[in-house]
C-alpha cells in the first residue's frame, strides 16, 4: 500500500505528451510497445503490477484489469490494500487497491482513474458501485 499511496497525485498530461511515470507503469506489462508510448493507454492493471513489483512481489504481468481475477488468492472479505476487481463492461475491467467502503460504493486507490473535477486521469483515490465488483484478491 506505501507505494501505491506515494504516487497518488500522478496524472496524465493532456495532449500529445506523456507523464514518463505512467509510462513506467506501462512497462511493467505485456501490453504492446506502441502502446506503452502514450499515457492515454489504460493502465489500471499497469499501476497495480508495477506497485506490486515494488513491493516484492509478481502481478500478474498483464495490461487487462480482469486478468486479476486468477492472480493470487481469493477472498470474501476485503482488507486494506487488497487488490479489488470491477467490471467495465461485459469484456472489460478495472483493478485497483481497495481503501474501503460505503453502503453502495468502493473505495479505491488506483491508477488511471478519472478526477471528475479535472477530467484528467491520474493515481487518486475514486469511488466505484458495488454491482460492479468482481472480487478481492490477495498475494498467495
Amino acid at each position: 500500500m506505501s507505494v501505491a499511496e506515494k504516487e497518488i497525485g500522478i496524472i496524465e498530461i493532456p495532449g500529445r505528451l506523456s507523464h514518463p511515470r505512467v509510462l513506467e507503469y506501462l512497462s511493467a506489462t505485456d501490453v504492446r510497445s506502441i502502446a506503452r508510448t502514450s499515457d492515454e493507454t489504460d493502465w489500471c492493471s499497469a499501476f497495480v503490477n508495477w506497485c506490486l513489483s515494488k513491493a516484492g512481489y509478481e502481478g500478474t504481468g498483464s495490461a487487462l484489469a480482469r486478468s486479476w481475477l486468477d492472480w493470487g488468492q481469493k477472498i470474501d472479505t476485503p482488507r486494506k490494500g487488497c487488490i479489488v476487481i470491477f467490471s467495465r463492461g461485459r469484456r472489460f475491467g478495472h483493478v485497483g487497491f481497495y481503501i474501503g467502503e460505503t453502503d453502495t460504493e468502493i473505495i479505491v486507490l488506483g491508477g488511471n482513474q478519472n478526477n471528475p473535477e479535472t477530467n484528467i486521469s491520474g493515481v487518486n483515490l475514486k469511488y466505484y458501485p458495488k454491482s460492479r465488483l468482481l472480487g478481492y484478491r490477495i498475494p498467495g
